[in-house]
């Protein structure tokens, strides 16, 4: 890998390892490039966030490329994910410790692929107050961690498809395909609560964006001897 391609732009398709932060993954190829060229500074950026505690793909643009993101970022996503009912988390996911439970002796197989359709297609989605949103210029995550009151506003988003692949009470496994801006976790949550339930979300992979697939991810320029 030379300097000049480098600049003129890459696409670095990551698996993103749990409990790396995004930002974890683009500073780590940011200092492999600089410190193999003897650089101050190169541009390098993610084209979508990925929460700690979800694997998958990130797209990683260096150079020129960064160009690119906004439109990467506009393509729609793919999930794989686990749900689990009965209960559910202050940040919607395993961030946090179980506060509420819930029933789920009434939840039958049926009940959850006839709720599954309530939410394909256009919706109203609340984004989850524990997230990386701002609010007169800070992020929603900071001002709750602060105790501070924040109103959410519902945002339109597209739910393409949404299918369960196992049911294994109180976890459900599932695939989304979705529209750019929709929160899994908020998903989650909304899913148990219109189950009569509550949920939250255990696991979650991306597998899919626009036409970038995570088979096709290579993490060597994760590590400095891929551009040596």
């Amino acid at each position: 890998m030379t300097l000049e391609k480098i600049q003129e732009g890459q696409i670095f398709l990551i698996d993103k390892p749990l409990d790396w932060t995004s930002f974890d993954a683009v500073n780590k190829i940011r200092w492999n490039i600089r410190k193999t060229y003897h650089l101050k500074k190169i541009k390098v950026g993610h084209a979508g966030t990925l929460d700690p505690k979800a694997t998958g793909l990130l797209i990683i643009c260096t150079g020129k490329f960064t160009k690119k993101i906004e439109s990467i970022q506009a393509e729609s996503k793919v999930y794989t994910g686990q749900i689990k009912l009965g209960a559910s988390t202050p940040t919607y996911d395993t961030e946090s410790e179980e506060n509420q439970f819930f029933p789920i002796e009434h939840i039958t197989d049926e009940l959850i692929h006839q709720t599954v359709q309530k939410f394909i297609g256009e919706i109203d989605q609340l984004p989850p107050i524990h997230s990386a949103l701002k609010v007169d210029g800070k992020r929603m995550y900071e001002l709750a961690r602060a105790g501070v009151e924040v109103e959410v506003k519902p945002r339109k988003i597209t739910i393409h498809d949404f299918k369960i692949t196992k049911i294994d009470l109180p976890f459900v496994e599932f695939e989304v395909h979705c529209s750019k801006g929709t929160y899994i976790r908020s998903l989650a949550y909304d899913f148990g609560k219109a189950l009569n339930s509550g949920g939250y979300l255990t696991e979650l992979r991306r597998t899919k964006i626009g036409e970038f697939s995570v088979d096709a991810a290579d993490n060597s320029p994760l590590e400095k001897s891929f551009f040596e």
